[in-house]
């Protein structure tokens, strides 16, 4: 099915991070066709997003929007893995509007093997990175993905279903589906008071140990620390409840305004249709600002 969506102008910057300038310029038509066949789900895209996106290329991201030829699937009935699995440079999932999910950054150093991997959406590398209000950018071949809560498929999504007590973004390579941060307060009870759900990371204290040096300031995603408790949702950014779409109840995603924003932990197994990225070892490019990076004192 196509998918089209209404020209907003967006503000320069939101929630503390760096985002471009929109405009209301198309040159594809969005298309997205989501299948159900056997025991799979699958989905076919073209990369083109159905809202407005930054001004690309820019300054800070020189790649333009090109069409997709995206190819996903994923289980319909998923079932949990005994822990969970790292996310690694897969792309996390994929929406509904065809765009994945992709929160994935370079490394320190551009080293694969250093263990510190950058957070995008820390302000200052969202700087470095062109993010724009939709937490997106384009990288590589001209492909545009969501690193955190996409903005402008909440809206749209918000206006067709204004009374839905969850909206459903996606869903993810293991099979599980991917919901915004608004949820029933109660995980068992879909008619409970709705609220915006918290994640259960929190930044560090103290100075990191070799590698990058500096103070855990959340630029790193190693910067993070799961504990149990603190928030609404488990390790993998997510709970188990019914939902509107899945009323006799499941394991699903929630996507925060705070880290991880998009999970970095998968509950089940991810499809292989959704590997990318370099080799193992191997860095995606970092921006200059950031290869230069010196730790704050």
């Amino acid at each position: 099915m196509a998918i089209s969506g209404t020209a907003i102008v967006g503000a320069a910057a939101a929630g503390g991070v760096y985002v471009s300038i929109v405009r209301t310029r198309r040159t594809t038509t969005p298309l997205v066709r989501f299948l159900e066949t056997g025991q799979k789900r699958i989905v076919a895209a073209n990369g083109i997003p159905d809202h407005p996106i930054g001004d690309f290329p820019n300054r800070h991201d020189p790649v333009s929007l090109r069409p997709q030829n995206l190819n996903f699937e994923m289980p319909i009935q998923p079932e949990r893995s005994e822990a969970p699995v790292p996310l690694g440079m897969w792309f996390f999932g994929i929406a509904m509007n065809g765009i994945p999910f992709d929160p994935s950054g370079p490394f320190w150093n551009r080293d694969g093997h250093s263990g510190w991997q950058f957070e995008v959406l820390h302000p200052r590398a969202a700087v470095a990175f062109g993010i724009d209000t939709n937490r997106a950018h384009t990288q590589g071949r001209g492909l545009y993905h969501y690193h955190g809560l996409p903005t402008g498929l909440l809206w749209n999504l918000k206006k067709v279903a204004p009374d839905s007590p969850m909206l459903l973004l996606g869903f993810a390579a293991d099979g599980f589906p991917i919901y915004g941060p608004e949820c029933p307060g109660d995980p068992l009870d879909v008619k409970s008071s709705t609220r915006r759900l918290r994640s259960s990371y929190r930044i560090r204290k103290g100075t990191r140990n070799g590698g990058p040096g500096g103070r855990f300031d959340g630029l790193f995603v190693e910067d993070y620390e799961y504990s149990p408790g603190s928030g609404d949702l488990d390790e993998c950014n997510g709970r188990y409840g019914p939902t509107p779409e899945f009323p006799d109840g499941i394991y699903h995603y929630v996507l925060t305004d705070e880290f991880p924003q998009v999970p970095r932990l998968y509950r089940g197994k991810p499809d292989l249709s959704f590997r990318h990225g370099p080799p193992p070892g191997i860095s995606p490019p970092v921006p200059p600002e950031l290869g230069r990076y010196v730790p704050d004192a």
